[in-house]
């Protein structure tokens, strides 16, 4: 086994004295921590390092690797260009771990470069490291909007990498936790940071590493955290490896959550195959999801998979409720995968001669046709989750008072411009947000006089 250890560390830069002038001290178990790290990778004494950094190259569909045979960087950005550091990269390794990730049909390589320089998820967790140990040549990696599956596969790839070469490898997944743990901290506070911070802090401590996989997107959007893709890399390099986890310090001074914690391998153990084990997990909760959907959703979906399976416009089954058949309306179809948005397309005022068209309608456009997302493919569909709105008919709103994000959906109006934001919406809690985001979607000014309009929806799941 080539990987002799991994750790996650944050990356605060006030944690620089040149930086924090003095407020690094209210860290001062983060910074001990570092130290602990830093004396067990001189011990450990790697041959590679594998940084995974939030704050590298990120692409939606790619992961950056970056290239070349050295890089250097500083905190000019943070108002201290004299503390940095250089390093030599191990290409070898990542062109080895670029064939490897092909292999295994994951986009990763050493395209796309637009800035060389360090990061300071990057350069944090090494200038601690140097203090002790500089014989290593450096790997790193950005995260990417891919699915914390293919984050789980490219870490699994990491390793087999440094066995492939027999590189002695250290990973460090970098990354800091929520950043809404304080009303008067600089992103304020939301329910979800603490709980976010609670869960994965006690997963680093017991090594339980599908609590990783298993955050729900709109939570951790809600949490506003920052590593949890680097640390689902780590764990995908510590896949079937049994681990000695320690979380070794946890603080949040600054409305910030900051945690270090180690990995050191102590033999194989194939009962911690972590993305398997999600996996099934997942089959069974779509499963349920299914099993229990009501029949406005279960023809939404039999719309997309008829059309995308077999390539046959759908036709309504003759038995449904009569609202189906006999009544017209507005209605929205939304598609998510894996808890993110994977398409919603829909009509304010119905085009169609009854509400089951209308569903099967937007259905397949929701499917094919939103211009934000790609096609869904027949890989995807038993992973998908419908929701579908009917509307009630629009009315005028006289003021924004006449307005409820959890009860009405909201349609702004200048002139030719219209945009629409349905009600109950993930992560939108007050009627500004909700215009707002309306406002935006139509491409009408904050400033420019507009009319509103409320409407109420029957949400079927």
């Amino acid at each position: 086994m080539s990987l002799a250890g991994a750790f996650i560390l944050p990356h605060p830069p006030l944690i620089m004295p040149a930086i924090g002038k003095g407020q690094e001290r209210a860290i001062q178990s983060t910074i001990d921590s570092f130290r602990t790290v830093a004396e067990c990778v001189e011990r450990l004494a790697p041959d590679t390092i594998v940084v995974a950094t939030p704050h590298g190259m990120m692409y939606q569909d790619y992961f950056h690797i970056s290239p070349g045979q050295r890089a250097s960087g500083d905190f000019r950005g943070f108002g201290a260009r004299n503390v940095g550091l250089s390093v030599e990269y191990d290409p070898l390794f990542v062109a080895a771990l670029s064939e490897n990730a092909e292999s295994e049909g994951i986009a990763a390589g050493p395209l796309g470069e637009k800035d060389p320089s360090l990061d300071h998820g990057t350069l944090i967790p090494l200038i601690f490291i140097n203090e002790r140990y500089r014989s290593y040549r450096l790997v790193r990696i950005g995260v990417s909007g891919l699915s914390f599956a293919e984050h789980y596969m490219l870490g699994r790839c990491i390793s087999r990498t440094a066995d492939d070469l027999g590189r002695r490898l250290v990973l460090i997944g970098s990354g800091d936790l929520s950043h809404k743990l304080k009303r008067d901290g600089p992103y304020g506070l939301s329910a979800e940071g603490p709980e976010f911070d609670r869960r994965i802090t006690a997963a680093m401590a017991s090594g339980d590493f599908l609590e990783f996989l298993s955050f729900d997107p709109a939570f951790l959007a809600g949490a506003a955290e920052c590593g949890l893709r680097s640390f689902i890399m780590l764990a995908g390099a510590l896949d079937s490896i049994a681990v000695d986890a320690k979380l070794l310090s946890y603080e949040a001074p600054f409305g910030v959550g900051y945690a270090a914690a180690s990995f050191i391998p102590a033999g194989l153990d194939p009962s911690r195959r972590y993305l398997d084990a999600h996996k099934e997990s997942e089959r069974i909760r779509m499963r349920e999801i299914k099993e229990n959907e009501d029949e406005y959703v279960r023809l939404a979906r039999y719309a997309i998979e008829t059309w995308i399976k077999m390539k046959k416009r759908p036709k309504a089954p003759q038995i449904m409720p009569k609202e189906m058949l006999d009544r017209r309306a507005g209605v929205f179809v939304s598609l998510k995968k894996q808890g993110a948005l994977r398409g919603c397309i829909g009509t304010i005022e119905p085009v169609t001669g009854s509400i089951s068209e209308e569903i099967m309608r937007n259905a397949l456009d929701a499917a094919l046709r939103d211009p934000r997302f790609d096609p869904v493919k027949e890989a995807e569909l038993d992973q998908l989750v419908y929701s579908v709105d009917v509307l009630s008919p629009p009315e005028p709103a006289a003021s924004k008072d006449s307005l409820d994000a959890g009860r009405y959906g909201v349609i702004v109006t200048s002139g030719a411009k219209r945009g629409l934001l349905l009600p109950k919406l993930d992560g939108v809690d007050s009627v500004e947000q909700q215009i707002s985001i309306a406002l935006q979607k139509a491409g009408i000014s904050p400033d420019e006089s507009y009319g509103l309009q409320r409407f109420e929806v029957v949400r079927h799941v």
